[in-house]
């Protein structure tokens, strides 16, 4: 498949974008990315993203919205190598771990972590709001944590390969790095090994210099910085000019 055929519409510093390019690298997909922050999103971007959130994927079949529905179309149009494992039973805990990532996870590392301190500041202008912060640090965050160490592995991955139970846990705490919040390695040590032998997977960290680019560089240079760092930047774009709700409260 031509790299042309298939557009990824999410930025470099979305955990939900993060899971489904490295999925996508995993399967050998090439795509082009348009880099966008969702809050940015034109007109148009509600024709593909009817809740104005990323990621969407847009290939020969339309778009398909949502990291958890697209990686399962991944899986179910080229589905080797596979990121999911086989069995019923598996694949259930598979989805589950997908899922506690995808919604606790994302509560209190995204919204309650990683938007206040990031989003409100550098988006909307506002001041991060202090209580909110401290309940993810001291109830919130230690309760995912304890949950995550009693059901990780200490060696290898959840399923024996890779697949996309470790990418969406590994991926939210690739955003409370950029919160300066890491894994406190004397409680938790195999949650912490965990996430770091993940994010060291070549999938994983080829993504880093164009997370790292995206982080310094303002958000209405992101296109033209990415493009000039090699990043397989898209020649149209659903960005607008300013920011604006999305759908959803949060």
């Amino acid at each position: 498949m031509s790299r042309e055929s298939t557009l990824i519409v999410g930025s470099y510093l979305s955990p939900y974008v993060r899971k489904v390019l490295v999925c996508l690298d995993l399967k050998g997909i090439e795509y082009l990315i348009d880099p966008l922050v969702p809050f940015y999103g034109k007109d148009a971007f509600t024709d593909v993203s009817p809740l104005r959130r990323v990621p969407v994927l847009i290939d020969d079949q339309g778009p398909q919205c949502d990291s958890t529905v697209i990686c399962e179309y991944l899986e179910d149009r080229y589905p080797e190598p596979h990121i999911y494992p086989p069995g019923a039973r598996q694949r259930a805990r598979a989805r589950w771990l997908e899922e506690f990532a995808d919604t606790r996870m994302g509560e209190a590392f995204i919204w309650h972590l990683y938007n206040e301190l990031i989003i409100r500041r550098y988006v909307w202008g506002e001041t991060p709001d202090a209580g909110v912060i401290a309940q993810a640090l001291t109830e919130e965050i230690p309760g995912i944590m304890d949950y995550l160490e009693s059901g990780l592995p200490q060696a290898g991955y959840l399923f024996g390969e890779i697949g996309v139970a470790d990418i969406s846990i590994a991926s939210f705490f690739r955003n409370a790095a950029f919160a300066r919040h890491t894994v406190d390695a004397g409680r938790w040590p195999v949650t912490a090994d965990f996430v770091a032998r993940v994010l060291d997977h070549q999938s994983f960290s080829k993504l880093r210099v164009f997370e790292e680019l995206s982080l310094r560089t303002p958000i209405h240079d992101h296109r033209k910085a990415l493009a000039a760092a090699g990043a397989p930047v898209s020649p149209e774009t659903y960005a607008g000019s300013a920011p604006r709700r999305g759908v959803l409260s949060v």
